[in-house]
């Protein structure tokens, strides 16, 4: 049943497509100031001013649910939302993920990427690149009337060779003039099964693979979570609208490739 669902018109998806620029332009912004040295919080600071003072939007985060900062950076063994602090500096060979989400105009733009940061280890740099696959493949599978059974799978079939897992305690969403709506889109599943979907519906994929187990635990500031056994975790987001044949990546970077997808 899908009538909870929301389908977005014309209007809908052109504030849409505008909220994820936005988002997207934030993460290219913030490109020169990821490396050795930066602190965590100094990156928040960056993206709050230039969300705020540039782009005229509203970070979506900041007193979210009482979350206190305007972006989430999670590092290395941080699966998610992981919270900005001044003390926390960026050293050789850290992987970051830097997720941001911007209001404009009552609507969502959210988008995640991650970052080596200085000399790449070789498994910092391989999982964040097979994180980035197993996005791509989730996204290929979106058309009308796929189902997201046929997401979850997809995905799976791109971690589960290389022998990462994929979390299951936090997954993508819908979105749109609300952050977080329906569906829950697993980032696991079997193909064919769930809801169908349909033209017009947005919803975000954001697969987070870890180096070991999947399992998590979320620390006592109630938001950051990490994996069970301390390895690695990556993840990378788009926000994308459901088409005839296709989706259409409101979040797209100029630095992709997405010439893969059928809109």
């Amino acid at each position: 049943m899908t009538k909870h669902i929301p389908i977005l018109d014309k209007n809908d998806i052109a504030k849409m497509q505008l909220a994820g620029k936005l988002a997207a332009d934030v993460l290219t912004m913030l490109d020169e100031y990821v490396k050795v040295g930066v602190s965590t919080g100094t990156l928040d600071d960056i993206a709050h001013r230039y969300i705020t003072e540039v782009q005229g939007a509203i970070p979506a985060p900041l007193n979210y649910n009482g979350f206190p900062k305007s972006i989430c950076t999670s590092i290395n063994h941080v699966v998610c939302h992981g919270i900005p602090d001044h003390e926390r500096i960026l050293k050789d060979g850290d992987i970051i993920n830097i997720d941001i989400t911007v209001i404009k105009d009552g609507y969502y733009g959210d988008t995640s990427k991650m970052w080596v940061v200085g000399k790449p280890t070789i498994m910092g740099e391989r999982l964040c690149r097979v994180a980035q696959e197993a996005l791509y493949a989730g996204m290929k599978v979106v058309k009308n009337g796929a189902r997201l059974g046929d997401i979850g799978a997809a995905i799976q079939a791109v971690v589960e060779p290389e022998r990462f897992s994929i979390v299951r305690e936090f997954c993508g969403h819908g979105i749109g003039k609300s952050f977080h709506a329906e569906p829950q889109v697993l980032h696991y599943g079997k193909a064919g099964t769930g809801i169908e979907l349909k033209t017009g519906m947005a919803l975000t994929i954001e697969p987070m693979i870890n180096q070991g187990v999947w399992q998590t635990k979320v620390l006592k500031d109630g938001w950051t979570a990490i994996t069970k056994d301390r390895k690695l975790s990556a993840q990378w987001e788009h926000t994308i609208i459901v088409t005839d044949t296709g989706c259409l990546v409101t979040t797209a970077r100029d630095d992709e490739d997405l010439s893969f997808l059928n809109n």
